[in-house]
Parts: C-alpha cells; structure tokens; sequence
C-alpha cells in the first residue's frame, strides 16, 4: 500500500487596492532611446506604464470605470504609492484619477 504524500502549501501574500483604486506594476525602465542610442547604466528614460495587476472591487464594480486588469496604462507617478513586496519594487496603488490613459487595440 503506497503512502500518500502530502503536498505542502504555502500561504502567499497578496495585495488588493481597496477605494478607487488600482494595483500597477510599472514597465521597466528604457535602457535605450528611439534611435538605438544605448544610456550608462546610471542613466534610465523614467516610464510612466505600466499592466493592471489587480483592481478594488469599486473598480470592479463601477460602470464609470473602464479599467480591467492586465490593462496597459499610462499614470501620474507623482500620485503612485510604491508598495514593497517585491525585490525590484516595480509595484505601485494608484487612485483611478491618476490613470490619465489605457492603451486599447481598435
């Protein structure tokens, strides 16, 4: 008779916006201009996008809105709280109102 084995689950810690707001892991910084011109690693082109990893249910909820998770979105970092959860701290909770844009395939 086999022994039955006993998977080990581990508890991971989330993050959920609450309020209107939205969760956003901002884009890697461009390490490289338009025209191919490769910065010092001590110089980056700050980014401003970012994907919707998670929105409050108000969000959710609200018809007003039009945000949905894993959208691409352009925001006001002046606005943005940076959350520190991961080691690169690319993440950020945003008020809907400094979400001036979402970018949309017609």
């Amino acid at each position: 008779m086999a022994k039955k084995e006993q998977t080990k689950t581990e508890n991971f810690e989330t993050v959920e916006p609450i309020g209107k707001r939205v969760l956003i892991r901002k884009d890697q910084d461009k390490k490289e201009t338009k025209g191919g011109i490769r910065l010092p690693d001590n110089i980056e082109i700050p980014t401003i996008t970012g994907r919707i990893v998670s929105i409050s249910a108000e969000v959710e909820n609200s018809q007003d809105i039009p945000l949905r998770q894993y959208d691409k979105v352009l925001f006001n970092p002046k606005g943005a709280i940076p959350v520190d959860f991961e080691g690169d701290n690319r993440l950020f909770v945003v008020e809907v109102e400094n979400v001036v844009a979402v970018f949309r395939k017609s």
